[in-house]
C-alpha cells in the first residue's frame, strides 16, 4: 500500500465550504477598513532574519523556538514572517515615510509560527493587519478601537467579545519593573515550572500573562506594573479610557495584559471572546513608538492590531450566523445526449456573455437525469435548464425554479429576458 501524503502538521487546507465564511468575514473587514480610509499594502512572506532579531526581542518565544528560518544559496538568512508589522515598517521606510501622505495601510496573509498546534492556532494562520504611522495623538488609539468595534457589529458578534485594555508604559518603565518583578519571583522560583524559570531570566514581562494557575496566585502578591508607569502614559492612559466611555465601549482594564513582543509601549489591547479558553484572543494590538527607529528610520509614532482569521471564522461558525445556505450555482444546464452538448455550452456562453455575474454549471457527466437533478439540488442552484432533443425540436427550453418549485417551456429569447427576474443585480 503506498503511504498517504499529508500536509504538513499545523498547516491545513481550505476548501470551499469553508472559505465561504472567510470571504464573508474578509468582505466586510475590507469594508470597514476601506471607510476609515486605510489602503492595502501587499508584503513579501519572507524577510531577512535580521529585521526580526532587531525588533522583536532575542529572548521572545517567536525569535528563540517559533521562527522557521534557513540559510538560502548564498547565505543569506531568511525567515518565514511570523507577524505582520515589521514587515510593513520595513516596506514604508524602503519607500520613503516622508513621501506617503495616507500612513493608514491594512495587510491579509499567512504568517508562520513554529508552534503546538491547537484549535485555532495553526503553524501557518492567516491575519488581518491594520497599521497607522505617524500619529501620536490619543484620537488614534480611540480610532483603531472604534474600527475593531465597528468590525464586530458588522459581523454580528458585539455582544460575545470583550475588550480588554493596559498601559505597560515606556521601555524605561518596563525595564525598571522588570527588575522589581524578577527579585519578587525568584523567591518562588522553586515552585516555578521548567518554562517560567526560563522566561525569569529571559522574558519577566510576558509571566504576567500565564495560563499556569500556581503561577498566577503567587503573582497575586507581585509588585504593580501600574506603580512603575510614567505620570504621561498614566494620565494619557486614564484619558483614552475616558474617550473610550464616552463611545459607549465596554471594557476591562486588565492589570495584567502584556504583549509578547518587545516593541510595544504604552497603549496595549485585546478582544477575547466569552468563552474561557486559552486560545479566546481573535484581535490584539497596541502602540510601538519605537520600532520605526529601530529599523533605522527617524523616530515615528504608530500603533496597529492584528485580527487571526481561523479564530473569527470558529467564532462565527459556533455561534451560526452565516446561517443562509449560499447558492453554489446560480444556473444548472442538464443536457440529454451528447448530440445536444454543443447546444448547451453555446447557451451557457451566451448567458456569460448578457450575465457575466452569475455562475454557470454545465453538467457533463453520464449520469441518469434524475441524478442530475439531484446534483442541482445538492449544489444550491436556483434554476435548471433542461435541454434534450425534443426541446431543440421544438425551439424551447425546459426551466426549473428549484426554489419556488414550478417550470415553464420558454424560447431562449425569453430566457435571456426572464433571468433578470431570478436574480438581482446581475
Amino acid at each position: 500500500m503506498k503511504k498517504k501524503i499529508n500536509s504538513i502538521r499545523g498547516m491545513h487546507d481550505y476548501f470551499p465550504e469553508e472559505l465561504t465564511i472567510w470571504k464573508k468575514i474578509e468582505k466586510t473587514l475590507k469594508e470597514v477598513l476601506n471607510s476609515y480610509c486605510y489602503q492595502e499594502i501587499r508584503l513579501p512572506i519572507l524577510e531577512p532574519t535580521s529585521i526580526f532579531k532587531r525588533t522583536i526581542g532575542d529572548v521572545t518565544d517567536i525569535l528563540k523556538k517559533e521562527m522557521y528560518s534557513f540559510s538560502d544559496k548564498k547565505g543569506n538568512s531568511l525567515s518565514l514572517r511570523p507577524e505582520g508589522t515589521v514587515g510593513c515598517v520595513r516596506a514604508i521606510i524602503q519607500k520613503g515615510i516622508s513621501c506617503i501622505k495616507n500612513k493608514r495601510f491594512w495587510y491579509l496573509g499567512p504568517m508562520f509560527r513554529y508552534e503546538r498546534p491547537q484549535s485555532g492556532r495553526y503553524r501557518q494562520f492567516y491575519q488581518l493587519g491594520g497599521e497607522v504611522f505617524g500619529c501620536d495623538k490619543l484620537d488614534i488609539d480611540l480610532e483603531i478601537l472604534l474600527l475593531t468595534f465597528r468590525l464586530w457589529k458588522k459581523l454580528g458578534i458585539e455582544n460575545y467579545v470583550k475588550l480588554e485594555i493596559n498601559t505597560i508604559g515606556s521601555l524605561n518603565d518596563r525595564v525598571k519593573y522588570e527588575k522589581e518583578l524578577v527579585l519578587f519571583l525568584k523567591k518562588y522560583e522553586y515552585l516555578l515550572n521548567q518554562e517560567s524559570k526560563e522566561r525569569l531570566y529571559t522574558n519577566p514581562f510576558r509571566l504576567l500573562d500565564t495560563k499556569d494557575i500556581h503561577l498566577k496566585k503567587i503573582l497575586k502578591k507581585a509588585p504593580l506594573l501600574k506603580n512603575y508607569i510614567n505620570d504621561i502614559s498614566r494620565s494619557n492612559f486614564n484619558k483614552l479610557l475616558k474617550m473610550i466611555e464616552l463611545h459607549d465601549i465596554k471594557y476591562i482594564y486588565n492589570q495584567k495584559l502584556v504583549r509578547g513582543l518587545d516593541y510595544y509601549n504604552d497603549t496595549v489591547f485585546e478582544w477575547k471572546t466569552n468563552e474561557n479558553k486559552s486560545q479566546n484572543t481573535i484581535c490584539a494590538g497596541g502602540r510601538y513608538d519605537t520600532l520605526v527607529e529601530k529599523l533605522g528610520e527617524n523616530k515615528t509614532s504608530a500603533i496597529g492590531f492584528a485580527i487571526g482569521i481561523e479564530r473569527l471564522a470558529l467564532l462565527i461558525k459556533s455561534l451560526n450566523i452565516f446561517s443562509d445556505k449560499i447558492e453554489n450555482v446560480n444556473i444548472y444546464i442538464i443536457f440529454i445526449g451528447d448530440l445536444n452538448k454543443n447546444y448547451s455550452v453555446n447557451l451557457s456562453e451566451k448567458i456569460r456573455n448578457v450575465y457575466p455575474k452569475l455562475k454557470i454549471f454545465v453538467d457533463f457527466s453520464n449520469c441518469n437525469l434524475s441524478k442530475k437533478i439531484k446534483n442541482a439540488v445538492s449544489f444550491l442552484a436556483r434554476i435548471v435548464i433542461l435541454i434534450g432533443s425534443n426541446e431543440i425540436e421544438k425551439k424551447c427550453i425546459l426551466i426549473k425554479d428549484l426554489k419556488n418549485k414550478t417550470e415553464d417551456y420558454i424560447s431562449e429569447r425569453e430566457l435571456m429576458l426572464k433571468i433578470k427576474t431570478f436574480f438581482k443585480n446581475v
